[in-house]
């Protein structure tokens, strides 16, 4: 027996989207939601007895001043890389859109770095601060790589986010790359017949009409930088005593080392929406700032 229209143009679109939907729903929707449920109740992942506490685990989460701390030290984390990750990936692709010779070479050199899993790369760049580093900086009286820079509190943290930027900003080089070869030549032509330096022209002209791609990847840094834990594991751990524990590792050591998931789960609310209200500010104030041609 032949299916009316609509039910066929349903069966098919169930048999294309369906096992998406599914996915969707089992990965994210699912897990979301009995994150919601977790946080309502006093659990240790292990007992039966899950006794239910309301919104307790928020209020304890709130008055937590070691997790304030952490997101703290994750909010400086998230400017630095940030900010330097845009600035090196606009250098990047201003470079390998500029005509020299090799620019080929040198995207997919600067790209390689991103194809390098975060564990992976914490265990290379951490052997490079504690022995090849130092082991430079002791033969050739270099004071600043002397001594590894994973053993010192302030200089951690800028380990940190060196990687980070290197790791990441090959990745925002690619959009950036885009965004210069999508600025109108006419447009630049125009500027330089009107008596405009190159300066001039990056200032007045380039950056204003590459609002769109730095959208994405001050956005795409911003979800990065504050969701951070495998370098962050594979590099510090947190130490040294705990200067580089980040948002994400302080709410993964708080459910699972700790064993307390109701607050755990509820810290990790805080951040999501803190992250959510943070990048949709940014998109917001960065879009009024589009020019067009």
């Amino acid at each position: 027996m032949k299916l009316c229209k609509k039910t066929q143009n349903l069966v098919n679109r169930m048999l294309f989207t369906g096992p998406s939907i599914i996915a969707f729903l089992s990965i994210i929707i699912v897990p979301f939601l009995f994150g919601v449920y977790i946080t309502l109740f006093k659990w240790n992942g292990i007992d039966s007895d899950v006794p239910f506490v309301g919104f307790n685990n928020y209020l304890e989460a709130f008055s937590d001043k070691a997790y304030w701390v952490s997101i703290w030290l994750t909010v400086r984390y998230v400017l630095a890389s940030v900010l330097l990750i845009n600035s090196v990936a606009f250098a990047f692709a201003y470079l390998v859109t500029s005509g020299i010779k090799g620019q080929n070479i040198f995207r997919a050199t600067f790209f390689t770095p991103n194809l390098i899993g975060g564990l992976v790369l914490g265990f290379i760049w951490q052997f490079m601060f504690n022995n090849f580093f130092v082991s430079m900086g002791q033969k050739y009286n270099i004071l600043i790589f002397s001594k590894t820079w994973l053993g010192d509190e302030t200089l951690a943290f800028w380990a940190l986010v060196i990687v980070s930027v290197w790791q990441y900003a090959g990745y925002m080089m690619v959009i950036m790359i885009a965004g210069l070869i999508n600025v109108p030549k006419d447009v630049l032509e125009a500027a330089r017949i009107d008596g405009a330096t190159n300066f001039r022209k990056l200032i007045h002209v380039t950056l204003p009409l590459m609002i769109p791609s730095f959208i994405i990847t001050i956005f795409l840094s911003l979800q990065r930088a504050f969701m951070v834990y495998d370098v962050n594991y594979a590099l510090t751990q947190g130490g040294p005593f705990g200067s580089t524990v980040l948002a994400s590792m302080f709410v993964y050591n708080k459910a699972f080392v700790r064993l307390d998931y109701g607050v755990g789960q509820a810290e990790a609310f805080i951040l999501f929406f803190l992250v959510a209200g943070i990048t949709i500010f940014q998109v917001y104030t960065t879009k009024k700032m589009e020019v067009e041609a």
